[in-house]
């Protein structure tokens, strides 16, 4: 299929954070429909603009990422009236020397933390470690918020500070941070410290290269307490046992093992999954944690009901993980106290479902959150 293009009118411009705009436009055939649009692509964009829409992923009906993207703004229609974006100071276009998106039409430089004429090179230099910080990894975006806002609430029962919590993004899923909804209310609600982008990932607070880097700069950069790293929205499944976007969970706990921090997998469960590869311990969390990840893990677990912990222990014990790992069994959170948690966030949604709907996804999360937690204060 290639790339399938479009010529698009904007008819207004709905929403901007940062560097990403949401706009309406108007097709060919006379529809009107959304779009996102990058600035640093272009630069401004003006009402009345014709516009290169990439409409692929709409064409294939995909799901987080099934949406239309400005790739380059025409010359102008007529009545072109407010333009909306940011001006560049043409005396200094660039921030860095570090290119992300290399070699393609879309390459932009970015200031790198560990680049020599960053602010931060020295911090970056000399062997730095993590000393002993917890990193908690997980697959899926919308396990993000669950994960803050079941350690916000946890703080607020035992009158505790908010640990200071630095999101990490790699580039698993979406590439621009500013596509996540979950990001903007997090920083809205101020319950993240900082973000840092890597590999090819970009827009965080910082910037760099790849995934050892990133874990590096949440620490000494940005100062968290703990980091949490979870791909973008969206991902890459195949329905086999390696052909996913998630397998990196692997690489990154190694990583968090490698640079002195302590790693903890956000374990993927579900009962109410109709793929039955899905089902109770998902065949994403048990490959990562069986073929991928080298070094030895403390994996949280929530009990649940009777039927349900059973079928997880025999998923552990069948894969090896029983042996190879440390499960850590935790009274599973109710139902009720995980939506009083969410409830100054708002909806969260997974493959979905929400939190009704799939009580067993949240509690797992919460139950990996809660032991980050635990380990914070000890």
């Amino acid at each position: 299929m290639g790339i399938r293009w479009e010529i698009a009118v904007v008819k207004e411009i709905a929403a901007q954070d940062g560097d990403l705009l949401e706009c309406t436009v108007r097709m060919a055939d006379g529809s009107e429909t959304g779009a996102f649009y990058d600035l640093q692509l272009n630069g401004p964009l003006l009402p009345g603009s014709r516009v290169l829409l990439n409409t692929t992923a709409v064409e294939l009906g995909l799901g987080t990422g099934g949406m239309h993207f400005v790739h380059a703004v025409l010359p102008p229609m007529n009545g072109a009236a407010e333009s909306y974006g940011r001006k560049e100071d043409a005396s200094n276009p660039y921030d860095g020397h570090i290119m992300k998106l290399r070699y393609t039409s879309l390459q932009r430089a970015v200031l790198a933390a560990e680049e020599p004429v960053s602010p931060y090179h020295s911090l970056m230099s000399g062997g730095r470690r993590l000393d002993g910080m917890p990193v908690l990894v997980g697959e899926l975006h919308s396990m993000l918020p669950v994960a803050v806002a079941w350690m916000r609430s946890l703080a607020e029962a035992e009158g505790l500070h908010m640990p200071r919590i630095v999101y990490v993004m790699g580039d698993g899923g979406a590439l621009p941070i500013g596509l996540s909804r979950h990001v903007r209310r997090l920083r809205e609600l101020d319950w993240l410290t900082g973000t840092v982008t890597y590999g090819h990932a970009y827009g965080g607070d910082v910037e760099t290269v790849n995934k050892y880097t990133g874990l590096l700069a949440a620490r000494v950069v940005l100062e968290a307490d703990l980091a949490i790293v979870i791909q973008g929205p969206g991902m890459v499944g195949t329905a086999t046992e390696y052909g996913h976007s998630g397998i990196e969970t692997g690489e990154l706990l190694h990583a968090a093992a490698v640079l002195g921090g302590l790693p903890v997998p956000i374990p993927r469960i579900s009962f109410e999954e109709e793929r039955e590869r899905h089902r109770g311990l998902s065949h994403h969390t048990v490959t990562v944690l069986r073929d991928i990840v080298i070094t030895k893990t403390r994996l949280p677990l929530p009990l649940l009901k009777p039927e349900e912990s059973r079928r997880l222990t025999s998923q552990l014990q069948s894969s090896g993980l029983d042996r190879k790992h440390e499960p850590v069994w935790r009274e599973a959170p109710s139902v009720e106290a995980m939506e009083k948690a969410l409830s100054a966030y708002g909806s969260v949604t997974s493959m979905g479902k929400g939190l009704r709907e799939s009580p067993s996804f949240f509690a797992a999360i919460c139950t990996a959150a809660e032991y980050v937690f635990r380990l914070l204060r000890s």
